[in-house]
């Protein structure tokens, strides 16, 4: 069974970094919530994007939903709404947990951050240089072929670097390539994947194309490489328990398993409930994927990304969890100018990619929907998405759970609300 959650911060933490820990939930972490014409912010507004929000519910384009706003460090708007699982009648809670698929990447990424400032790697540091079946990949001489003879040799090395910023010659889990050589399973260990991954070829060239992919999860491995841990314990020691995050789990047992929010798809006009994986969720899974493996709560997620906005400062106390200069690190793109743009369409056109593991935003004049310039965000796969503007100080976390992800555009709606909702500009 898994071990309480507090035992293992107790343990990880020292009695003053706990103390610290603790007294976060009197800022953003706190259950009460602030006025939001006390950060400039209208309330009437954002109890317009609530009726929104019930209206995507209503119209069965989503079960149910949690979402928060954070500005200058305040908890302004949290609400859960609709059905956490309309087969048993569960209603929506503040604390459940949610699939976040991607989101789970920039957790991952700033966990290697913070063994970069321990000097475990450098960003150009060869990928081989830990782990050495990446030595001698090949390349397709065709992006879109599946066939492992028709290949040629790679030209440069794959980098740290090149890992976090999509740029490594790697793919998505869910390629034709990758499905065939069956590289990503959920029953399969880590180290398989990683040698699955290693031995089809890589797609293009380190460094000449961003190609979305299954980086992080060869970050999983590298992590314990670096730190000589389990990936799970080292991400529990050092970042999920001194943020407090103690929702952020791999797998949902027990009384957590009662949170876990039902996955669903529509069909035929109406919502039904749907499995992505084979491996359930409430079950321990072989692969622990640094990449997409990580359930979360809306709480946990603003407690993550208040952090990154506090430039690595635990927010509430003067600990830290990166210094400001590896902080920054975030909010610049970092991918190389011959794998620029990243995309020819929409958002994929004005953004960049950092080391933290996070989308830029450099033209937001390419976005559907308002964002300030050097905002970094991301979503997942199964309806979730969250935002950090440095420029307006807010934090952003929206979670529901259907696939695909879409949901009549709850996501993007709440986007237009919320900036609505924002009186004082900066």
């Amino acid at each position: 069974m898994r071990e309480n959650h507090f035992l293992t911060l107790n343990r990880a933490l020292n009695g003053a970094m706990l103390a610290a820990v603790l007294l976060t939930y009197s800022s953003v972490f706190a259950a009460e919530i602030a006025s939001p014409e006390s950060v400039g912010m209208s309330s009437a507004a954002l109890n317009s994007a609530t009726a929104r929000l019930q209206k995507h519910i209503d119209d069965g384009e989503i079960a149910g939903v949690v979402a928060a706003v954070a500005r200058d460090g305040k908890l302004v708007y949290q609400v859960a709404l609709g059905k956490l699982d309309r087969e048993r009648d569960a209603d929506m809670r503040e604390d459940a947990l949610f699939r976040i698929y991607s989101m789970s990447r920039e957790i991952t990424s700033v966990a290697a951050l913070r063994l970069f400032e321990e000097g475990a790697f450098n960003f150009d540091d060869p990928v081989s240089k830990y782990l050495p079946e990446f030595s001698d990949q090949r390349v397709l001489l065709n992006s879109e072929s599946t066939d492992l003879e028709a290949t040629r040799p790679r030209v440069g090395e794959m980098t740290i670097a090149h890992l976090l910023t999509h740029t490594s010659g790697l793919g998505s889990r869910s390629s034709a390539l990758y499905r065939e050589n069956n590289v990503r399973d959920r029953a399969q260990s880590l180290d398989a994947m990683v040698s699955k991954a290693a031995r089809v070829p890589l797609f293009q060239d380190p460094g000449t194309e961003f190609r979305y992919g299954i980086h992080a999860t060869i970050i999983g491995k590298l992590i314990e490489v670096w730190s000589g841990q389990p990936f799970e314990e080292y991400l529990q020691q050092n970042l999920l328990a001194p943020l407090g995050m103690t929702s952020t789990l791999f797998w949902a047992e027990g009384n957590d398993a009662d949170r876990l929010a039902q996955l669903y798809r529509p069909e035929a006009g109406d919502l039904s409930p749907y499995a992505i994986e084979t491996v359930p969720w409430t079950q321990r899974p072989v692969l622990v994927e640094g990449g997409v493996g990580l359930l979360s709560s809306v709480p946990d997620y603003v407690r993550f990304s208040q952090m990154v906005l506090d430039r690595g400062k635990i927010p509430g106390t003067e600990e830290r969890i990166l210094s400001e200069a590896t902080a920054a690190l975030m909010y610049e793109n970092a991918v190389p100018e011959a794998a620029m743009p990243i995309g020819d369409s929409r958002y994929w056109l004005g953004s960049g990619w950092s080391l933290g593991g996070f989308n830029v935003v450099l033209d937001p004049s390419t976005y559907a929907y308002p964002v300030s310039k050097s905002t970094i965000w991301w979503d997942g796969s199964a309806g979730t998405r969250f935002f950090i503007d440095p420029i307006e100080g807010t934090v952003i976390v929206i979670m529901a759970q259907v696939s695909p992800s879409n949901g009549g555009g709850f996501r993007e709606n709440f986007s237009h609300l919320v900036d609505a909702a924002i009186i004082e500009r900066r």
